[in-house]
């Protein structure tokens, strides 16, 4: 059996997951032989259909992973520890038992963009530092003050991408994965998909 599925939304999850996996000793675990599949149907085919599209792969791979954004799932309403225990309710039935789990990044997957790193405006495109970026923001209604992420994480990127005249790609989400430090990022879904990772591949 290989170590490990992981079902996504589209192709910028994806490319984030991948560059993550590739950095095996800053998360604390050992080389990890994963396989990346996207959900045609994105974010609510992963939420309401993940289960039937892994249920053929329980006996080739040990673990699996499901990851979406709660928004865009169409239950939007729900909390992010509610959707997950309902998918992982799905997974369990469906052949996988207690081998997986479902991980929904609230509200999305470009909350996990804006960590405190030098690496930030580079992978952005500006050659501003980060408070500078930070302050950009501000001026523009995208981040309040003393918050510690914008309210909308990807009009936040959007806006910065267009004021560097910087297409968005994939390839942006896994140069962060693959740069930005892991060590001071506080959001649920990320220290869940960090704990998962370390439970299931120590060193």
């Amino acid at each position: 059996m290989s170590d490990l599925i992981v079902l996504v939304p589209d192709k910028n999850m994806e490319a984030a997951i991948r560059g993550l996996l590739g950095r095996h000793k800053a998360l604390g675990i050992r080389q990890v032989v994963s396989r990346i599949l996207v959900h045609p149907s994105r974010d609510p085919g992963c939420l309401g259909e993940g289960h039937v599209f892994l249920r053929a792969f329980h006996r080739q791979y040990r673990h699996a992973i499901v990851l979406l954004d709660r928004e865009g799932c169409g239950r939007e309403r729900e909390t992010r520890e509610g959707l997950e225990k309902s998918i992982e309710g799905r997974l369990a039935t469906s052949g996988w038992n207690d081998r997986a789990r479902a991980i929904v990044i609230d509200p999305e997957l470009e909350v996990w963009v804006w960590s405190d790193s030098p690496h930030i405006p580079a992978a952005l495109g500006s050659r501003d530092d980060l408070p500078s970026l930070r302050q950009a923001l501000r001026d523009h209604g995208l981040w309040r003050e003393r918050q510690p992420k914008p309210d909308d994480p990807k009009a936040a990127m959007e806006r910065i991408l267009r004021l560097n005249n910087r297409p968005r790609s994939s390839a942006i989400y896994e140069e962060i994965a693959r740069k930005v430090s892991l060590k001071h990022c506080l959001d649920g879904a990320f220290a869940k998909l960090r704990t998962t990772l370390a439970e299931w591949f120590p060193v």
